[in-house]
């Protein structure tokens, strides 16, 4: 059983040229929960996701997934890059879901969930079409199989998406704003899937808007601003009783 925090921040800062995007983030993500980042656009949200996989390097500051350094090693009191061989060996523990859904339009549903644990896992062809029929039908795909991302709605191939995010059997799933680019219709699909693996225990950092599910499925919420985290705690209590008036001026506008 992990003791230590799932994904641990200590003071990470991230900086394009003279642009402070992130000024210093200090959170801790336990194993199991469901870490809900929500703010306005620009306040750093989805960079922080990013540094979490090493997808973006950060300046300064610490960020650990289960207890490993991201994308450093230490010796001594110094920090060494790691090669990128050796980042995307830790990056294959963590399951990143974007805002658009990157499937490779040339192959089917069934063959996008595929690809990397073949390639990257060297798994056999046929374990790793049985597994990715049983994830597409644990997001309620398993009539999709053949299709194309073309034949595909919007929230369909957002579901094709976090069943080849499971495939790779993370410990830690990332979630940048899933259901922004849907049709309002489609959105309860893809919450729906998240609320499953919530309650499977997948441990997930979810940037979102939408506030009902960071309310009913959260466990901890954080609000950004800025580069900085103005306010964190549960779910509803940040929601029903904003401490900060920062808080309180941005959930007026979109509760």
């Amino acid at each position: 059983m992990t003791t230590h925090p799932m994904v641990k921040a200590e003071g990470v800062h991230k900086s394009y040229g003279p642009v402070e995007v992130l000024k210093g983030i200090d959170l801790e993500v336990a194993p199991r929960e469901v870490f809900c980042l929500i703010g306005p656009s620009g306040s750093g949200k989805s960079t922080f996701l990013r540094c979490i996989n090493h997808l973006e390097k950060i300046n300064a500051g610490r960020l650990s997934v289960d207890g490993e350094l991201v994308g450093y090693r230490q010796k001594g009191d110094r920090l060494y890059e790691l090669k990128d061989s050796e980042v995307a060996l830790k990056r294959r523990d963590i399951g990143m879901v974007f805002q658009r859904f990157n499937l490779f339009p040339h192959m089917s549903a069934v063959e996008n969930v595929m690809e990397a644990p073949v390639q990257v896992k060297g798994e056999s062809k046929s374990s790793a079409r049985t597994r990715a029929l049983k994830l597409l039908d644990r997001v309620g795909l398993a009539d999709k199989a053949g299709n194309y991302p073309s034949q595909l709605s919007g929230g369909q191939q957002q579901r094709v998406a976090i069943a080849r995010a499971l495939a790779m059997e993370p410990k830690l799933m990332l979630f940048d704003e899933p259901t922004s680019a849907l049709d309002p219709e489609l959105v309860g699909d893809v919450l729906d899937v998240m609320r499953d693996l919530a309650e499977e225990g997948m441990t997930m950092v979810v940037v979102t808007h939408e506030m009902g599910f960071a309310r009913e499925v959260g466990d901890a919420l954080v609000f950004m601003d800025n580069g900085v985290v103005v306010e964190s705690g549960h779910p509803r209590e940040v929601l029903t009783n904003p401490q900060h008036e920062r808080t309180k001026s941005f959930l007026s506008k979109v509760l």
